[in-house]
This record gives structure tokens, sequence and C-alpha cells, in this order.
């Protein structure tokens, strides 16, 4: 294991093999999140991932500032951080600085994934459709707790615009 590769996920944490990008590609819905300061106050976030001509993946996270009222929007790039068969890639909102995206848990339809960023203070259930059942919700939350992920910390995310 690189370097990077440790820096960029929690210790004792993995990401997913037999990772398929094209099944991952397309529009998530945040049902839940630590929060940190780029999402404090954000509501009906998503994250659309497309393929870019230069092999990456193109990342437009958006979300509805309920405090002021305004839709905020932040175009990235996203790069494997090793093969493209783990779930382990790096992504950028500035210019040349990464910050680890690993997804940590899928549903075998690619409808529901659970992502962890380079340490325990970032963590995200995301999902294809804007709510998911109580039960999945559980089982992700159960998942992330078993991690070592302080799930009391999780914000869950309202779509309604």
């Amino acid at each position: 294991m690189s370097i990077f590769s440790c820096a960029s996920i929690p210790k004792e944490v993995t990401a997913v093999k037999n990772f398929q990008k094209e099944r991952y590609l397309g529009k998530w819905y945040e049902i839940a999140r630590i929060d940190f300061r780029f999402e404090k106050n954000l509501n009906n976030t998503t994250a659309e991932y497309s393929e870019a001509a230069n092999g990456k993946i193109k990342v437009v996270n958006s979300g509805f500032d309920y405090t002021r009222n305004k839709w905020k929007k932040a175009v990235g790039k996203a790069k494997f951080a090793g093969d493209d068969k783990t779930g382990m890639l790096k992504v950028s909102f500035w210019g040349p600085f990464y910050a680890g995206y690993n997804v940590i848990k899928i549903d075998e339809n690619y409808t529901v994934s659970l992502v962890a960023g380079k340490n325990f203070n970032y963590l995200w259930i995301l999902s294809k459709t804007p709510t998911i059942p109580d039960n999945v919700k559980a089982e992700y939350v159960q998942y992330a707790q078993s991690l070592g992920f302080d799930t009391s910390r999780l914000v869950w995310v309202e779509h309604k615009k």
C-alpha cells in the first residue's frame, strides 16, 4: 500500500473491490453526512458523476443553503487512487489538491453507497433516489458504526426542492 493510500482512507477501513465505475456514474442524493464546513447549512444536496473526456470523472456537487436561501454548486474532478476496480478515488475541487473519496459499501444494484473521506470526520450515505427505506438506513449506519464512525454526528438531509 502506498503512503498516499494510507493517508486517504481511515485506518482499518477498506474500499469496495470489484468496483464498477460505469454503474456508479450518475446522480446521487445525499441521504446523510457527517457535517463539515463546505456543506454546512445545505439541504437538497446531490453529487453527479460523469465520464470526462480525459478519462477522469467530472463531479458536480450542489445543494441549497437554507440560511442564505440560495443554491450552491461546485464542479470538480475525480480519479482513481489506484486501479479502477477498487472504489478508492481522489477528488479535487481546488486545483492540484485532492481528498480521499472511498466507496466502502455499496448494494448490488448500485443504488445506495457509503462513502468515507480520509479520516473518521468524513462520511456520506448516498442514494440514487432522494429517500431510502428505514431498514437500509439502519444497515448502513450500523456498518459505519462497526468501522468506528461516530454516527451520532450524521446530519440527515432533506430533499424538498
